[in-house]
């Protein structure tokens, strides 16, 4: 005999435990997209000028870079290398910039620090594996950061994506004239691999000149005695200050930021914050190796060192340079 009762107890059970389900339902966990591992090879820039005009290519890109003796970092980068090239436009100069971004996996962006626009038509995003392009005019003197803009800023610019662009003046710099030899140096940072806690609260791992703490050690800048040498630097951080100092020496003239109207005298050392630029000045007087050094020496232990070697005739002795 059909027993009613039960069946109505049993659906109504049923019932609760259905519904039970829908308000409540078994959480699905959704794993992290896991990224294309890649190791681009480096890709030429291009620049050419045409009367005032100058047309800038640049790749946006990752691949590993050497950032101490036999240890690697799958960077993000500008044409394969970090800092990216070096750009020199003039005073006045319009730019045609394109951004290729050959990244499989993520947006990147250019953000000059050498010009005024507006960042949210002109710094956008370049989605993988297209690319984008923009004008820009030069008017301002300078040595400026560029780097990219993407959110988080921080993660992209830990990772490798900077570098420097010189506005050289109009009408030069008072001591053009007197100049024997320019360099460039760019301090930066290097953290755990693609570690964005790290970025944010933790120790630079590194830091260091031009890229890496050992190439300006084992290849010296050179110098000859007497001569009058020029370096554009600029601190691009990401979170450090740089206090640039050049051992055995004073820094005649320094023109802040690489404006020749903020010319100081006689100079000690150059606080950079993080995107701050100079041009600094100074004569050697004697043979030697000069230590150029963050004479914050905790960041200096960590790489940020490069030797100037000054020798009579400005040619290499090949000698061991000194420890610092």
């Amino acid at each position: 005999m059909f027993n009613w009762k039960l069946y109505i107890v049993v659906l109504i059970g049923f019932t609760i435990i259905l519904s039970g389900f829908y308000a409540n339902p078994i959480p699905v966990i959704e794993e992290e997209p896991v990224l294309e591992t890649v190791n681009q090879p480096p890709v030429e820039p291009v620049i050419v000028r045409e009367g005032n005009i100058v047309k800038i290519e640049m790749t946006a890109q990752v691949t590993d870079v050497e950032i101490s003796s036999g240890v690697f970092y799958n960077a993000w980068t500008f044409n394969g290398t970090v800092p990216g090239p070096v750009i020199r436009v003039k005073e006045g100069d319009t730019l045609h910039f394109t951004l290729n971004n050959i990244d499989p996996n993520m947006p990147h962006s250019m953000d000059f620090h050498a010009v005024q626009t507006s960042p949210s038509t002109n710094f956008v995003d370049i989605m993988p594996l297209e690319h984008g392009s923009f004008t820009y005019s030069a008017n301002m003197p300078g040595v400026f950061m560029y780097h990219c803009g993407t959110d988080p800023v921080l993660e992209h610019i830990a990772n490798g994506m900077y570098g420097v662009i010189i506005v050289e003046p109009a009408d030069g710099y008072p001591t053009d004239n007197e100049v024997d030899r320019e360099y460039t140096i760019v301090q930066s940072e290097w953290y755990a691999e693609h570690d964005f806690n790290a970025f944010l609260d933790g120790s630079p791992e590194y830091v260091v000149f031009n890229g890496d703490d050992f190439t300006l050690k084992e290849h010296p800048l050179m110098a000859k005695v007497g001569d009058r040498v020029r370096i554009y630097v600029n601190n691009v951080g990401p979170n450090k200050v740089s206090s640039f100092h050049i051992v055995g020496t004073i820094m005649d003239r320094v023109y802040i930021d690489g404006n020749p109207k903020n010319m100081m005298y006689g100079l000690q050392t150059v606080m950079l914050p993080a995107s701050g630029g100079a041009v600094v000045e100074f004569v050697v007087n004697e043979a030697g190796d000069y230590p150029i050094v963050t004479h914050q020496f905790n960041d200096a232990t960590k790489g940020a060192v490069a030797i100037l070697r000054v020798t009579p005739d400005g040619l290499d002795t090949g000698a061991t340079p000194m420890a610092y």
